[in-house]
């Protein structure tokens, strides 16, 4: 570990042993998924935990198990020793139940090789019963085992102190409270009176199953940090990563495909919809990958709907554009349908490109940045009122109940997406017909394609009416 760095510690071991559990623990949430059925765990999670007052990256990976390379498992095991590769620690688990098997004894000669220091777990040691089997794991020549149950939380304290004192590097290079090395205090001091950076970008990759949305996630990485096939669903839980571009640093998810609701019927699928949702309604700014063969389906709809309600800045991004024939009328197909269906987010930016080849791919993040800026976007209230007096004259509100509404100014309340408040006589009556004419406007007026705009309505008391008692 270079001065200065996060320390990295690797949870690996085979499936099916509570790797994900105790990942969970060590973070401090619910953040892996967890299930009884093996190799949920795909590509490696990472999350941070501070043990001993030291910030600690922890590292979830897919289980360790032999097979072909150009298999699933092949794959997840590449994607597992790839983790390992950085690792400061790893965290060998075994199951004390199951005792130790010859996968166990053949993944822990390979450990050995690695040339990096293991601590031993023996997990799902809970009770009197699985005592015996932790004694025999002194078989694998790794050490004095550590008897845990991530499930019931028993012995983490005692595993969490042996983290920390393994990790123990020099006081000049471990971090203090603030996450600083004693070096880097002077540092920190001088730049105190600088401005504070804004946080990382947050961008999701959506879409359906097999739309390619790890392999766009590879291709802005520069890395095989996904696992990528043809098999449909190989992504399973949300997957955050950094990167970096031009204008900055992005925080990064890659998510599990979303079919129709009345399709999914497996509860890990449930459970990995629901992290894909989850990672939606926390992203700011939400790419919509589409098969370009495929065209855009009534679920790609159903998921943009989804981002327009969630109040997120959305791209489409339509992948595999380089196997297809006719363009120009995929794209004519694509944006009559986004105009008809989509109407909401008008003037949506859609981008086409091949993750597997990576032409086009340049164009996204330049996207993602406009229509997180437009998200961003505030309009002063003076200019707001000015276009508004303009709309009420080419277009008058209509009557309602036979009399006509009293709309008198407009303001902006709020950005991140851009929300307006209408305020006047009766204005909470204002018919829907002619809140579209107004978002509309608004949108055209004020350059506000592809984001949700919100337009809230407050109408003024009559203070010569008496109150209905």
């Amino acid at each position: 570990m270079q001065s200065g760095q996060t320390p990295c510690v690797v949870i690996a071991g085979r499936p099916n042993v509570g790797k994900s559990t105790l990942f969970n623990r060590l973070v401090g949430r619910r953040q892996a998924i967890v299930s009884d059925m093996p190799g949920v765990t795909r590509d490696y999670k990472e999350g941070e935990a501070r043990l001993g007052g030291r910030l600690i990256r922890i590292v979830d990976t897919a289980g360790l198990e032999e097979a072909a390379p150009d298999t699933v498992f092949g794959r997840m095991r590449a994607s597992s020793e790839s983790a390992i590769g950085q690792a400061d620690l790893i965290l060998f688990c075994i199951d004390a139940r199951a005792g130790v098997t010859p996968a166990d004894r053949h993944f822990a000669q390979f450990l050995r090789r690695q040339n990096r220091p293991v601590l031993l777990i023996a997990n799902k040691a809970e009770g009197s019963a699985a005592q015996t089997e932790v004694y025999e794991s002194f078989a694998l020549g790794l050490g004095t085992p550590l008897a845990v149950s991530a499930e019931h939380g028993e012995g983490l304290s005692h595993l969490m102190r042996e983290i920390a004192d393994r990790l123990k590097g020099d006081e000049k290079d471990a971090p203090d409270e603030a996450g600083l090395s004693l070096q880097d205090r002077d540092a920190s001091d001088e730049a105190a009176e600088a401005p504070i950076k804004t946080g990382p970008l947050h961008l999701a990759i959506v879409g359906r199953p097999n739309a390619g949305k790890s392999t766009l996630v590879n291709a802005l990485l520069g890395a095989e940090r996904m696992i990528t096939g043809p098999e449909p669903g190989l992504t399973r839980d949300s997957i955050s990563v950094q990167f970096r571009d031009q204008k900055g640093d992005v925080q990064l998810v890659d998510t599990a495909g979303m079919r129709k609701k009345a399709r999914v019927e497996e509860k890990l699928e449930r459970i990995s919809v629901s992290a894909s949702l989850e990672a939606l309604k926390m992203a700011e700014v939400v790419v919509l990958v589409i098969d370009a063969l495929l065209g855009v389906h009534e679920q790609d709809l159903q998921i943009a709907r989804l981002i327009e309600r969630e109040g997120r800045a959305c791209v489409i991004a339509l992948n595999k554009w380089d196997a297809v024939a006719d363009r120009a009328a995929t794209m004519k197909a694509v944006s009559d349908r986004l105009e008809i269906s989509l109407a909401q987010m008008k003037g949506i930016p859609v981008i086409t490109f091949s993750a597997l080849t990576g032409a086009g791919i340049n164009k996204l993040m330049p996207a993602v940045r406009q229509v997180h800026d437009i998200w961003n976007c505030r309009v002063s209230t003076g200019e707001l009122n000015r276009w508004f007096e303009g709309a009420l004259e080419r277009h008058a509100p209509p009557l309602v109940d036979g009399r006509r509404l009293k709309l008198r100014y407009m303001t902006q309340a709020k950005a991140r997406p851009p929300t307006f408040i209408l305020f006047g006589t009766r204005a909470e009556q204002v018919p829907e017909a002619y809140r579209r004419y107004l978002v509309n406007g608004l949108r055209e007026a004020f350059y506000l394609p592809g984001v949700p705009i919100r337009l809230q309505t407050r109408g003024t008391k009559n203070p010569f009416a008496r109150d209905s008692q």
